[in-house]
């Protein structure tokens, strides 16, 4: 698999939106996240067992896998990987505010916030 993987519609990837891509790319222009990556990853908790949790990194590790699209660069470990395999990530701009949504094909079931999920 390579290293750097463009944003595409296979079921096998993790995939970025336009607007995602857009607002990232925005996040890492600022000068405190210059030269840094938005890493996503899952991790146990949140009210439905998993939890999507999104910050900066500065260093891709040996396990990371990238995606790049429009000037956005993100990286999953291989771990996070395999339960985000064919999502998407899209940036939602609404009156209650904006966030980050990933659409998980994989998860069973979600919590209400969105923020969470289950394996089936």
């Amino acid at each position: 698999m390579p290293d750097t993987i463009e944003s595409t519609t296979s079921s096998e990837e993790v995939s970025l939106t336009e607007r995602a891509a857009r607002r990232i790319a925005e996040l890492l222009a600022q000068d405190a996240h210059k030269g840094a990556m938005l890493r996503i990853a899952v991790r146990g908790g949140g009210c439905s067992g998993f939890q999507y949790d999104f910050t900066f990194d500065d260093e891709k590790t040996a396990d990371d896998r990238m995606i790049a699209r429009d000037g956005a660069i993100v990286v999953i470990d291989d771990t996070s990987w395999e339960l985000l395999r064919g999502s998407r990530l899209d940036y939602i701009e609404e009156l209650i505010g904006a966030r980050f949504e990933i659409t998980n094909p994989n998860a069973a079931s979600t919590c209400g916030c969105g923020t969470s999920f289950s394996i089936g």
